[in-house]
């Protein structure tokens, strides 16, 4: 552990620049709790703008009516964080790669993922529902894996995924610059089915930073970093990754378009998977013999749409850039996001 304190904190200058040398850039400052930053006359231009972020006032900001609440179950969720909603979720490395923002939202993710032939080939097709509750402006409350699978990978059957939930938390964010920064930390639950290659091992944690900013016009950019690490070493293998997702506003549109990039580094090999040494990327941990030192690739493109500031939905295409493929031979995402 000791050896990955230096190179998170490496990576979190590598992912964006974050004007370290700005003032006034403490959470504190920059979001209070009632995000009360606008004039009266800079809110209503900002409610007649959807997408402009550049003031806020009383938690509701764009177009968005649902979002201007006191909260559910009597506060203990507070609504998404308004400040930042031109910004758009990312869609691939799904389980790992998180959004920055505070946000209270159900996101309804499917996958198609082809596999490629030396991994036996087949096709699996995963349905999951993701759930994020903001309980004030820094700290939420995430569960970011879960679902049914069903396969036609010999290796791999029809069942369900294990389980993952934890917390992130708000470290920095500028809503004049629009530039965020948040860490957090998940721990996957084994309680999976076996037969889809789940629920093995005594359990993953995933300790993360993922940060976003905007650029130019319309186009914004957020990095996400981690390192997986098992709870049992010789039942699942370790894993750095580092995911980007590029976006750009079609005009006044809402419509988005979006490329990613994805980075997964295995650090550790397991004991338990001996018939090759591949891995499962995102989506399954075989614990495999002889993957210390690889790494795999992926590229991403692909559209959302973005009716209001409470509802997302979204679709990108995914394949490998690299030689080694492990079981990903390409994959369709789709996603719908519900935010409050």
């Amino acid at each position: 552990m000791r050896r990955l304190l230096p190179s998170i904190g490496l990576l979190a200058v590598a992912i964006f620049p974050l004007a370290a040398t700005a003032e006034d850039n403490s959470v504190g400052e920059k979001l209070p709790a009632a995000y009360s930053y606008a004039s009266s006359t800079e809110s209503e231009s900002v409610l007649a703008s959807f997408g402009d972020d550049s003031a806020c006032q009383n938690g509701c900001a764009g177009s968005c009516d649902c979002c201007c609440s006191d909260g559910l179950l009597g506060g203990l969720i507070a609504p998404s964080d308004t400040c930042f909603t031109g910004f758009i979720s990312p869609m691939t490395n799904p389980v790992f790669f998180e959004d920055p923002r505070t946000l209270t939202e159900a996101r309804i993710i499917y996958l198609h993922h082809r596999v490629p032939q030396p991994a036996l080939g087949g096709d699996i097709n995963l349905i999951a529902c993701q759930l994020r509750a903001a309980i004030n402006d820094r700290l939420s409350v995430i569960a970011t894996k879960d679902g049914y699978a069903t396969s036609t990978n010999p290796l791999i059957d029809d069942g369900w995924a294990d389980v993952s939930a934890g917390l992130k938390y708000n470290l920095y964010a500028d809503y004049e610059r629009q530039r965020l920064l948040s860490a957090g930390l998940t721990y996957e639950l084994p309680v999976g089915s076996t037969r889809t290659q789940q629920g093995n091992g005594d359990g993953l944690f995933n300790l993360f930073l993922t940060g976003g900013m905007e650029f130019g016009r319309n186009n914004r950019w957020v990095s996400g970093t981690g390192f997986l690490l098992p709870a049992d070493s010789g039942a699942e293998s370790s894993l750095w990754f580092w995911s980007n997702h590029f976006d750009h506003r079609i005009g006044d549109t809402n419509l988005y378009g979006l490329v990613e990039f994805n980075w997964y580094h295995y650090m550790g090999s397991g004991r338990a998977f001996t018939l090759a040494p591949i891995e499962g990327g995102d989506l399954f941990n075989l614990g495999s013999v002889g993957v210390a030192g690889n790494d795999i690739v992926t590229g991403a493109f692909g559209l959302k749409y973005k009716p209001s500031n409470c509802v997302e939905l979204g679709v990108a295409w995914e394949l490998p850039l690299t030689d080694r493929r492990d079981v990903l031979d390409n994959r369709l995402t789709v996603d719908c996001i519900l935010r409050y």
